[in-house]
């Protein structure tokens, strides 16, 4: 791990520019437009969510977990590996990463079918969590390829407390801010801009909605005001949108138009003995064919 976030993989290899992240996404908007497709992003991050708390992992965890999620998605089509697979395999992979304790492996899979059935609203039926651990770590394997091994994630939370407590008032501004910044998982933010100005705009947001005056504070910062800016304007467009969203009537239409993996005629849904197509992991089965 970089000692400091410039020299690390996160900064050099995973701050992406717009035109990348949409370059990235062309196959997929193909077949769902860019709300849809931001909707089916909020979804995951809302599935990783729920799938973290109820393995009782800590928030930092799950944010890995997510940034994960997105760096695959920020590469690959929706189409290349099931999400309801890759989605898993990134809590699995985040909570060894950020050294969490060990999640059991026979437990796993079951703890994944009752976060299905929590979002139940989104399929067609009640179908079964199809995966087995057999699958999670062989696509465990092909995101670690995919990602070229860079799994340490820089983090807004540490820079927010630390600017919280140099204003001296963490009670008021620190869970609002937090939870902006968990906010910004569900959007591009995370993946666009470096971490200590997502806790800066977090902390500017608390700011206007308490209405505490710290302009002297942000006024003595050696940092790009307009970027803060530009991120605030990037977070206020998708809260916008994210009020609009009715998750339970729509995610399912959006789920059936999106792109699903090529199955071979050899490998059905939900047998422990089905195999992706390519060894190298670039046509993971589609447990949910039928969504």
């Amino acid at each position: 791990m970089a000692g400091n976030f410039w020299l690390s993989s996160h900064c050099i290899q995973w701050l992406l520019d717009k035109q990348e992240l949409l370059s990235g996404r062309q196959e997929d908007l193909q077949h769902l437009t860019e709300q849809e497709l931001f909707k089916l992003h909020v979804f995951f991050a809302n599935f990783i969510q729920a799938l973290g708390e109820l393995l009782k992992l800590r928030q930092q965890v799950i944010a890995t977990a997510t940034v994960y999620f997105k760096r695959f998605y920020a590469r690959n089509s929706i189409g290349c590996v099931d999400p309801m697979l890759l989605a898993p395999t990134c809590v699995f992979l985040a909570s060894k990463v950020e050294e969490c304790g060990i999640i059991s492996s026979t437990k796993f899979p079951s703890t994944c079918q009752q976060v299905v059935k929590k979002f139940s609203y989104a399929f067609k039926s009640d179908l079964p969590y199809c995966y087995r651990m057999g699958h999670i770590l062989e696509c465990e394997f092909y995101l670690l390829e995919m990602m070229d091994c860079c799994l340490i994630v820089y983090h807004p939370y540490r820079p927010l407390t630390q600017y919280v407590a140099d204003i001296g008032q963490e009670e008021t501004l620190l869970p609002l801010a937090w939870r902006i910044v968990n906010d910004t998982y569900r959007s591009d933010v995370c993946m666009l801009y470096p971490p200590y100005l997502i806790a800066l705009v977090a902390l500017h947001m608390a700011c206007v909605v308490h209405q505490k005056d710290c302009k002297q504070w942000f006024a003595e910062l050696s940092v790009d005001m307009d970027k803060v800016l530009e991120i605030t304007q990037h977070m206020l467009q998708f809260y916008k949108t994210w009020k609009s969203y009715d998750e339970q009537k729509e995610i399912r239409g959006i789920l059936a138009k999106a792109p699903k993996p090529k199955t071979s005629s050899s490998t059905r849904a939900g047998s422990s003995k089905s195999r992706p197509e390519s060894t190298s992991g670039k046509a993971l089965v589609s447990g949910y064919e039928g969504r």
